[in-house]
Parts: structure tokens; sequence; C-alpha cells
């Protein structure tokens, strides 16, 4: 969708007679529906810069330019686009226009990131080289008429307001990689910014290359399909067994009788931890994929996104593998079936409604059903962690017959986490008291879980393990402030524990904490880590779970004040204590069962109640007693059977 499309000429008129705005309005109302004028005004500045541009006798007057052009299926922009013709081939300028006046080098983050006066403060954000660069892609990416004419996409960013500078960190050697990619013109360079117009727009748009662009199919390109492809062969981590590979099969059936019958459908996946959910998710994502469908992995939470798309990009550019993965929250603004297949794992952290202040859409789980021909929800309701957490089967469901969708279901039974072990989790369910299992002294196998007495300890033991391979991270639960975000600052120790001197920083998100080596020195909370596993992992319990009483209890007032996943709960429980008691109760014990269930090979526990501590270590004696005794048994049995 275009906002604002005109010849060059036009385009200088509609500025000059100030009548931009008022076009730019009508247009915004027309097709969007929500805007304001002060807010398009806001642009006036930007296109007067670019009017002044474009006034040169050497840039052809009937070229088109393009406002505001929303790339097809995201929620991303190009703020101007310039088309023509060298002599030769087709080419679209691509500007991302800025009207930063400051910037300051970020050399904590990825080369991507600079930081700059957003909204009143100061905030990291991507360098618009960057940026102008990573929206070429996408829609080289997508758009199989810009790949098939082809239109040549040429990003360049324009800082009008930006005054030149000695040792600009704008253009500082961190960012070289994406400014030669995609130049960065500022204040005074008005002209350089014309002559590289002038390198691709010697003549005017003949051909309709904005509405090709605008009108193309979309569908990934076949160097996309082939690179992903490639990178899941041979990786161990992404090979699907038993029931993975059944459900696999029937999600690829199901999915294209939908499609090719012009029918809308819903796949729903259960499975616990470790059962294999988001392998099977990411090998989805890639057949359809390789099979030309517009396919996308969403999720809530952005640690699985970040790692996954990391481990499947190897030598791939960064921007085309991201923009396979995406947040939950942006399918309010989408149409009706912009996506052939949405894959949304961890479906049990839906919100009901989107955006920064929770005021955006009616329901992520109705507008992800909306949003694509047919969705697969990858759920376990027993890891919802948060008041805000929606996501079920029966509201699936509920959705699904109220759209009027044809629903299709499978469960992933086999465990691949926690030592292949579902015996594991059962009495993990046991003993948290978060349901009655069979399980009450059986691990299923041999499974490494210890009780430690100091955090100390605790830390030494999982860096020991992390030597290995990079596979073990210590997690903790939200009973601790976040300072060392605030203050983006490693030295400041956010998890203290006074009585064995030891502190530990919360992950401060600098890199992907899943993957990087430094990581095993912070400690990852639920949000960071749901979702992944480790060979690994230690967790703090803190004093929102105790022994009291010969009961695990749970007390949410011992919850960080920043954390999130209780907030409104001192109000609901005015209003509503009983049914209050009980949410928060769950979300406390489903906590602590997703951090215990993130390690493959091991669970390594410090408690900050020592009543908890002695509680889990006589359960753990029982089981160990239960094990001798059943190998005694096996023992005995084969003496007599030899006899």
């Amino acid at each position: 969708m275009i906002i604002y499309e005109a010849n060059i000429s036009e385009f200088l008129e509609d500025v000059a007679n100030e009548v931009i705005v008022d076009r730019l309005y009508n247009v915004y109302q027309e097709k969007i529906g929500r805007t304001s004028k002060s807010e398009i005004r806001s642009w006036d500045h930007s296109l007067q810069r670019m009017s002044n541009v474009l006034r040169d006798r050497e840039i052809p007057k009937d070229a088109k330019t393009a406002i505001e052009f929303k790339i097809p299926n995201t929620g991303k922009r190009v703020d101007f686009i310039i088309a023509g013709n060298d002599g030769v081939e087709d080419h679209a300028v691509i500007v991302e226009l800025k009207q930063w006046e400051t910037v300051e080098k970020n050399d904590r983050l990825d080369a991507v990131v600079v930081e700059t006066y957003l909204g009143g403060s100061k905030r990291p954000t991507t360098h618009p080289s960057y940026q102008a660069w990573s929206y070429s892609c996408l829609i080289q990416d997508f758009n199989e008429e810009v790949r098939n004419v082809p239109i040549h996409l040429q990003p360049c960013a324009y800082l009008h307001n930006y005054f030149i500078q000695e040792n600009d960190p704008l253009l500082d050697e961190h960012y070289a990689e994406y400014i030669e990619k995609s130049p960065v013109f500022r204040k005074g360079e008005m002209e350089q910014l014309r002559q590289f117009i002038k390198k691709y727009i010697k003549y005017g748009d003949k051909n309709d290359i904005i509405a090709k662009i605008e009108n193309g199919r979309i569908k990934p390109s076949k160097s996309l399909q082939d690179s992903i492809a490639a990178m899941l062969q041979g990786n161990p981590e992404f090979v699907m067994i038993d029931d993975q590979k059944v459900v696999y099969e029937q999600i690829l059936d199901y999915s294209a009788s939908c499609i090719a019958e012009n029918k809308k459908g819903v796949f729903i996946v259960v499975g616990g931890p470790g059962t294999g959910k988001s392998v099977l998710a990411i090998n989805l994502l890639v057949q359809l994929i390789q099979d030309d469908y517009f396919a996308m992995y969403v999720t809530k939470n952005s640690a699985p996104r970040d790692v996954y798309a990391t481990k499947l990009k190897g030598t791939m550019k960064k921007k085309s593998i991201d923009n396979l993965f995406k947040g939950s929250g942006s399918f309010h603004a989408t149409d009706k079936n912009e996506f052939d297949v949405l894959i949304v794992d961890e479906a049990h952290r839906l919100n009901e409604k989107s955006g920064l202040f929770s005021n955006l859409g009616e329901n992520q789980v109705k507008e992800l059903m909306n949003s694509a021909k047919f969705s697969v929800f990858f759920i376990d309701e027993a890891q919802r962690v948060t008041l805000k957490d929606i996501g079920s089967v029966e509201l699936i469901k509920r959705f699904a017959d109220e759209l009027g969708l044809q629903v299709y279901e499978g469960e992933l039974a086999s465990q691949f986490r926690c030592d292949g072990s579902d015996g594991y989790i059962a009495w993990l369910d046991d003993v948290l008291g978060i349901r009655e299992t069979a399980n009450n002294n059986d691990l299923g196998m041999d499974y490494d879980i210890q009780i430690i007495d100091s955090p100390n300890l605790l830390r030494n033991m999982i860096k020991e393990k992390n030597k290995v391979n990079n596979k073990a991270r210590i997690v903790a639960g939200y009973c601790w402030e976040w300072i060392s975000g605030e203050k983006n600052n490693r030295d400041v120790h956010d998890i203290v524990i006074e009585e064995y001197d030891f502190s530990i920083s919360w992950n401060l998100g600098n890199d992907i904490w899943a993957i990087a080596e430094a990581s095993v020195d912070e400690a990852g909370c639920i949000h960071t880590c749901q979702g992944l596993e480790f060979d690994y992992v230690g967790v703090i319990i803190g004093d929102d779970l105790r022994y009291e009483d010969g009961i695990v209890i749970t007390d949410y007032t011992k919850r960080a004040k920043t954390d999130q996943s209780v907030k409104g709960i001192k109000k609901w429980m005015k209003e509503e204590p009983e049914k209050a008691a009980v949410a928060v109760d769950a979300i406390i014990r489903n906590t602590y069962r997703t951090l215990m269930s993130r390690g493959q090979k091991g669970c390594f526990l410090y408690c900050t109640d020592e009543k908890l501590a002695e509680y889990l270590k006589q359960r753990l004696v029982k089981v160990y007693d239960e094990r001798s005794e059943m190998k005694n048994l096996l023992v005995a049995e084969k003496v007599e059977e030899y006899k």
C-alpha cells in the first residue's frame, strides 16, 4: 500500500502549493482510517527537503515518486521512493528520511545500532543505512515482480538536519558494512544525494515500476528457499523423530488442502516441555517456504525468535532470515489472509491486546487466525507464566468456531529434553504441587538433578558444564529488581544473596543470552529462556516459592516490582481475591516448572528457603531409594533366571 504516488513534476507542484499535507492526510484517512494532521505535518519539513533535492534539471520530471510504501505482510514503511530507468534497467531509489540532529555510536550492541533522541529521550535504534538496506532486502526477498522484471533497488538515508562533524559517529567504521551498501547523506550533502539519484534515474518511469513494487506477488525468493533449506540439512538440532514427523506430515497435508480448496484451517499441537514443538515449528517454516508458501514463524517472546534465526542464518545475510520471524503483536493491522501459513510457537504466551500499552487490536489469537489461510498453534497451557497469557486450546477452538474454520489437532508426547524422561516432568508437577501424578518417587531415568546448598557452588558447577559446549546457563525466579538493565551495566549485580557473598546480574540483552558465551556470568529469567533448552540449567528459586506446614506455597508479594508477569495483581486481589489467588499461584508454579525443565541432561537447584531445599532433598532421597530397590529387584531376578 502506498499513501502517495505522483511523478516528480506533480510532487514538486504539490509541495510548492502547500497541499502535500492535505493529500497525504486524505489518503491516510481513506486507506488506514486513523491519523492526525499534526502527525502528517511532521513530515512537511522532510518533504520540503526532498523537493529541493529533486529540483535538478538532470533528474527526469517523469520519474515517479512514492511516499509511505507499506511493505506487504509487514509493519515496515519505506519513507520515499524514486523510480525510473538508467537507459538499460529499471531502478527504484529507496530513501530513509530522518530528522535527527545528533547520533551517538553504540559499541555494546550489534553493529547496526546507534543512539539518538526519540520521543524526548535518548534511545537505541537501528542505523539509518541499515534500516534502508534492510527494507530493500525485504522487498527483494519476497516480491516476485521485483526479482523477475528485474527492478534494482538502491537504498540510502538522508539526515537533512544532521550537521557534518569531525570524527562523525554516524560514519564510524563500526557501521561501514551497511554504509557501503546504503550510503548516508547529511545536512549540506544535497548535491551528493542528487548525484546518487542521477546515477540510477536518468529517464522516467515508463514501465510502471511503482505499481509493480506495490502489486507484485508475495513469494519467497529461490535463493532464500535454497539457503534456509541448506542450513537445516545435517544440523542435528533440527532433526525430527517419532511423533514430530507424524504431526509434521499431517500439518503439511492439511494446510495444502485448505489453501488449494480456498478454505481456512487451524491446527493445534499440544505438547509439554521438551517434546520438540520448536524443532517441528522450524522444520515446518523451512518446508513451507520451499513449497512456495508465504509462511512466518511467530512468538510473543523474542528470545526463541532471536536464537532460531541466528542458528539458521549461517553465512546468509541476517535480514533475510530475520524477516521470517515475527512477534505476535503486529497482526491487529494486517488484512485477512495476508499470509498463507502462520506458525505460532509458544501459543500459551499470546496476549489479548497488542501494543506497548495493551491498547491495540481485539485478541491476538483471533487476529492470527484472520491473518492467515492456515494457522498452526503450538501450545502447553502449563507454561502460561504471566497474568496476560491467555493462550489455551479452548480459546483457539472458540475463535476457530466463531470464524468458521476447520480445526485439526495433534499431540507431541515423546520427551526429548530432561534426558528423554516423561517421568521427570510428571515428578516435577507432583513436587511443585501443580497436579498429583503417579510419579511420586520416580524420575523415569537417571536425570541429573541436584539440590545445591550454596549459590556460589551452583554457579561454579554451571560454569564448568558450560566449558564443554556453551550449553549451560543460570536462571532465576523473578524475585530481584532489574537494576542493571536500567543502568545497562553488567557490573551492577541484581541478584544478591548476602549470607553467601553471592551476586550476579540479570542478563542485559546486549547479546543473545542463550548462545553468547559471556551469558554464563548472567542470570536469565523466564522471559529470556522460555522456549529454549540447554544441556544443564542452574535454577535459583527465590522467596516466592517456599515450604510451609507440610506443603509447597507461593507468595506473589516476593516478586520484584519490575516483574510485569503479575502486573495488576494487587487490584485484582481487592476485586476478586479467590480468582486472583488461584491465577497468581499457578503463574509462580508454572514459572518454576518451566525453568526447571530447560536442561536436557541436568538441573541444579539452589533455594533461598532452606525448608524448601530440605523438602526437595527428601523427595530425591525417596527417588534414589526406590531406584536402588528396583535395581536390586532386577539383579535378584537375573540371578534367579541364571539358576
